[in-house]
């Protein structure tokens, strides 16, 4: 298909630069196939679901993986996003004309690394030295990946390390947020318990990847970034009782729902899951796992739009789009939510 097909003009003012608080006090628009759309809010999600339906989250951890630091006299910055092994991660790197394999790169607080592999896309695979967990030197040296549409507009602040993660985060690893859960609360959690609906997480280290702009035409010749996920057996097991008893499996962001897709089959059974998955999901993909989705909104001509497009079409989620643009709602990491129920 082609990629101006998922293209909108979005308002300047429309993106979120800081989160509502309390988290879910944040408006949902509620999408449904046909019919007029629904002005809501999150904290409606209880009345909006059903009773055996299972909500699932990803427990990933936003790691702060974005570095400044010199190589010479040269400014090197860097924004790991993809663990290698224990102390070797792929970084898209600003300046990277000044950087040559081999090179050591010193990023303040006495962490530092060897840019050991310049990648195809012209990314770099750094080596970080010492004998720190890479985690621990990240926590001393680094700062909080915002993405770019909000770090452009305005400096990462310490009220970002609070913000810019999920109540459910557990897994060091992402360096973008799951943000569809970052519209939750322990209130609100409380509240879906009461109206028997379950919870389950998996984990999906989100990357960098996730914020590249589609530079080509077509959407069959875009080429997908991978990012590594689990699912545990028993989360498995659990989620196909669900939908054995009549319930729906609602994913909470696009990230567990692509990895909930990427471990189904045919037969609709949702598999363990632990490796890598690049799954591309755009109109005319049929949903084997998923019966919800609840989402922020996305990017113009995002890969992320062509997802959403495929669960409800995509000239249904334009018109989402333009309503929620014409009612002032809020965009991207930090913007409001929707639930699509296709």
């Amino acid at each position: 298909m082609k990629v101006d097909l998922f293209d909108f003009e979005l308002p300047a003012e429309r993106i979120a630069l800081r989160p509502v608080r309390p988290r879910d006090a944040a408006r949902m628009l509620v999408v449904r196939p046909d019919g007029p759309f629904e002005d809501r809010g999150v904290r409606d999600l209880p009345n909006l679901l059903r009773k055996g339906d299972v909500l699932v989250f990803n427990d990933t951890r936003v790691i702060p993986a974005q570095l400044e630091g010199r190589r010479g006299e040269a400014k090197i910055g860097a924004t790991l996003h993809k663990r290698v092994d224990l102390r070797r991660w792929q970084a898209f790197i600003r300046n990277a004309k000044r950087l040559r394999e081999g090179d050591e790169i010193e990023f303040g607080g006495g962490v530092f690394a060897v840019a050991e592999q310049r990648l195809p896309d012209g990314s770099f695979v750094l080596s970080f030295a010492g004998e720190e967990p890479v985690e621990v030197l990240l926590e001393r040296a680094g700062r909080m990946p915002l993405p770019p549409y909000i770090a452009g507009k305005r400096p990462t602040d310490a009220q970002d390390r609070e913000d810019y993660q999920t109540m459910f985060a557990q897994e060091d690893g992402a360096v973008a947020a799951p943000t569809a859960a970052l519209h939750f609360t322990p209130e609100l959690i409380a509240a879906l318990e009461a109206a028997g609906i379950g919870r389950e997480t998996l984990t999906l280290h989100v990357g960098a990847g996730t914020f590249l702009p589609v530079k080509v035409d077509d959407t069959d010749d875009h080429a997908m970034h991978s990012e590594w996920g689990r699912i545990e057996p028993a989360v498995a097991d659990r989620l196909n009782a669900a939908r054995s008893a009549g319930g729906r499996v609602i994913a909470v962001g696009t990230t567990s729902l692509r990895l909930l897709e990427s471990a189904t089959g045919e037969d609709g059974v949702i598999q363990p899951f632990a490796g890598d998955t690049d799954i591309f999901i755009t109109p005319g993909y049929r949903l084997r796992a998923v019966d919800g989705l609840m989402t922020n909104f996305h990017l113009p001509k995002s890969t992320l739009v062509m997802l959403v497009s495929a669960m409800m079409g995509r000239e249904r989620i334009m018109a989402a789009y333009a309503h929620a643009i014409d009612n002032e709602y809020r965009f991207y990491s930090y913007g409001d939510s929707s639930l699509l129920l296709p």
